[in-house]
């Protein structure tokens, strides 16, 4: 493998690419990057260079993505949008775990990944409970092992056309069900995990956790506190909430995640004052007990 140093304008090149493959024309591009035809074209034509292909055809007078720029347009777009939480401090590791702390307009969205430990520290019965059936099951989802805990679950499949999680299953007692309501949480299924009304914006930041423990057959453990509609009028809400993310098989073998929620005022999240990690209206908490 050779080794070469990154250009210095990288991240430009970076925009450069992703918007372009995002509109497929170069007037927009320009336009929307403040830029000229010269440079993006230059930084696509260097971006090539280093790649050693193509990104992008140019037959009729209209780009079209190669196969070369398809596979590396979701890691464009993971850099930026990573690098961009680095500069604005909103994206780094706390003893070598993944930290967010986003706002997006006056939503707030913290997260802080805990070591699996802490589940016999500080977690709850019901999520103690889920991962020894996630042994137990060996993370086969239709296992006897997994049947009690069920309900309680949300359950995604990765949608390899366009790199997103689309949800499966949404179990009647889960955090999602009894926060949603009925309507709600049956209208999930078939929908993508960053358009399902509790996370909006930063698309690949809040699916990181699923793209983790995806590629490492894993699971983890989350803290979260953020705000979600809540209601008939849909008033945004504070919710805080533990969060296991299983990595699953489904019955033909293909890679399913699994989430369990519980919904508490135990979050342990760096830098999350404490009125915002109290403001979770108590009776929201889920606060079940075994049996499950």
């Amino acid at each position: 493998m050779t080794h070469r140093d990154a250009p210095a304008l990288l991240y430009e090149m970076l925009r450069s690419f992703a918007s372009l493959a995002q509109t497929l024309n170069l007037s927009r591009t320009v336009k929307d990057l403040g830029s000229t035809r010269q440079t993006v074209r230059r930084h696509i034509a260097q971006l090539e260079e280093y790649m050693g292909n193509p990104l992008f055809s140019f037959d009729n007078r209209q780009y079209k993505l190669t196969e070369t720029g398809e596979n590396a347009l979701k890691e464009a777009e993971e850099l930026l949008a990573r690098g961009e939480a680095w500069l604005n401090s909103e994206s780094r590791h706390v003893f070598g775990l993944h930290y967010l702390a986003l706002q997006d307009g006056k939503i707030p969205y913290f997260l802080q990944q805990h070591p699996l430990t802490a589940l016999w520290d500080n977690s709850s019965e019901l999520l103690k409970f889920g991962f020894h059936c996630w042994a137990q099951s060996e993370g086969e989802l239709e296992s006897p092992s997994f049947a009690k805990l069920r309900p309680y679950l949300m359950v995604f499949r990765y949608n390899q056309l366009n790199g997103d999680w689309i949800c499966t299953e949404v179990g009647e007692k889960s955090s999602f069900a009894t926060w949603f309501g009925w309507e709600k949480y049956r209208s999930a299924v078939g929908r993508s995990a960053v358009n399902l009304p509790t996370d909006k914006g930063y698309s690949y930041l809040l699916t990181q956790s699923f793209h983790d423990v995806a590629s490492t057959r894993s699971i983890r453990l989350d803290h979260i506190h953020t705000h979600m509609p809540y209601g008939p009028e849909a008033t945004p809400t504070p919710i805080s909430y533990h969060r296991l993310v299983m990595a699953c098989r489904y019955a033909d073998g293909d890679l399913a995640l699994a989430t369990l929620i519980d919904r508490t005022m135990n979050v342990q999240i760096l830098e999350l004052p404490n009125e915002m990690r109290l403001a979770m209206p108590p009776e929201l908490a889920m606060d079940i007990k075994p049996p499950f």
